[in-house]
């Protein structure tokens, strides 16, 4: 494990003051009586979250927090992209036949959304897990990238050869929002090495007589329940009233950029808009939001850097969003659906993605599931990878239940 180092974050002082700086002179818009969230994030939300900001948010203490966790970084080569650093968190489990589990994040989110199953997953309770939970590239504390075309494979090779570096030839994934599509980039590119893989936003398609016939019977005899019911109310909505965001960060991501680095407030409107409505009612406090926010203001970056794997996947046609929306053969995986997801599809979508081995539908939850519904995605999690589960077994010599001779690779 050469050159990898352990690694605490420390924000400048002069960094913080002229984060103060910059929210003391802050130009607030006006707003239409009676607004609400229909035309975005409300004035009053923002000028209170500004004020907390200013004047009792702790971003010492928030870091304190954060150099408690397993921090590290280690140089990974991007091939055409030269050596990025990468910061991640590597919690391993006291039970040495833990299962090697790559936590992958997206946007607006990051590193921090692994730190609520954290405890729960690395502990002795079986099957146990060893957690590796980078910052992606151009995310967080780990390096930016200076040259077009850094898509999904390339961030899927980043997270694989993280893995390889850190012993682990074997592994299985979890992922939601970008950390689903560069996952099932990985399980197309390296499926010999992931060997499950577990997401929690689920993109599929409907299923054809010519592509699935037995799926597609199922699917159009059977009838919907109550969560399949509201799918098309919730994607819908997204699709004409949520989606602006994408089409910009799609299209124009430098141009947003520059008022996203320039403004703390606007950053802070940018995204508390997405953990509001992505989110089930979910009670985020001011010092949850004020984290989240200050992790892409802090980050290594800035917060432009984060916005152009939209426009890169979208330029993508052989490894893009769509690729990572069809069927990956080979990997197993695993479905967890969440009723305030962005997207919300019938059972049979999730099946023609791959090998369903696990599938379950949740009552409550949005977006964000590590951060919403921790307890309800690790025992998925469990049950997916325990014993009689789908993915029992998957890595050689790793079931989560102790130590065990890695069996001869075949």
């Amino acid at each position: 494990m050469a050159s990898i180092e352990t690694f605490n974050v420390a924000v400048p002082d002069s960094e913080l003051g002229r984060l103060a700086q910059k929210l003391e002179h802050t130009n607030f818009p006006d707003e239409l009586d009676e607004g609400g969230w229909a035309y975005g994030t409300p004035l009053a939300d923002i000028k209170r979250l500004t004020k907390y900001w200013q004047e009792q948010y702790d971003w010492r203490k928030a870091e304190a927090a954060i150099n408690e966790l397993p921090n590290y970084r280690t140089p990974i080569d991007v091939d055409g992209f030269g050596t990025l650093n990468i910061h991640f968190i590597h919690q391993r489990s006291p039970v040495e036949g833990a299962i090697p589990l790559l936590f992958c994040h997206g946007w607006p989110g990051s590193f921090l959304e692994v730190t609520k199953i954290l405890p729960l997953l690395t502990s002795s309770t079986t099957p146990s897990f060893h957690i590796i939970a980078p910052s992606l590239p151009n995310y967080g504390f780990s390096s930016g990238v200076t040259k077009r075309g850094f898509s999904l494979p390339q961030y899927a090779e980043t997270c694989h050869k993280l893995m390889l570096k850190l012993g682990y030839p074997r592994y299985v994934t979890q992922g939601g929002d970008w950390g689903c599509m560069i996952t099932r980039i990985m399980s197309l590119l390296y499926p010999s090495h992931v060997r499950a893989a577990h997401i929690n936003m689920i993109r599929g398609h409907a299923p054809t007589l010519f592509s699935n016939p037995l799926l597609y019977l199922q699917h159009k005899f059977s009838p919907y329940n109550a969560r399949e019911k509201g799918a098309a109310d919730r994607s819908n909505w997204m699709l004409k009233e949520g989606s602006g965001y994408r089409v910009e960060q799609a299209t124009k991501p430098q141009t947003l950029g520059y008022s996203l680095s320039d403004s703390p407030v606007g950053l802070l409107a940018w995204i508390y808009e997405k953990l509001h409505d992505w989110t089930d009612s979910y009670p985020w406090t001011n010092d949850e939001i004020l984290t989240w926010v200050s992790i892409y203001w802090h980050s290594v970056s800035g917060p432009a850097a984060t916005l152009r794997i939209y426009y890169e996947a979208a330029k993508d046609s052989g490894f893009g969003r769509d690729r990572s929306e069809l069927y990956i053969p080979t990997v197993k995986l695993g479905l967890s659906h969440f009723p305030k997801e962005i997207t919300v599809v019938p059972k049979a979508y999730g099946r023609t993605m791959g090998p369903v081995v696990f599938e379950s539908e949740k009552e409550k939850g949005g977006h964000f599931a590590a951060w919403e519904c921790p307890d309800e995605l690790v025992s998925d999690m469990r049950v997916m990878f325990g014993k009689g589960g789908g993915a029992e077994g998957v890595v050689d010599g790793r079931s989560g239940y102790g130590v065990e001779k890695e069996r001869a690779k075949l």
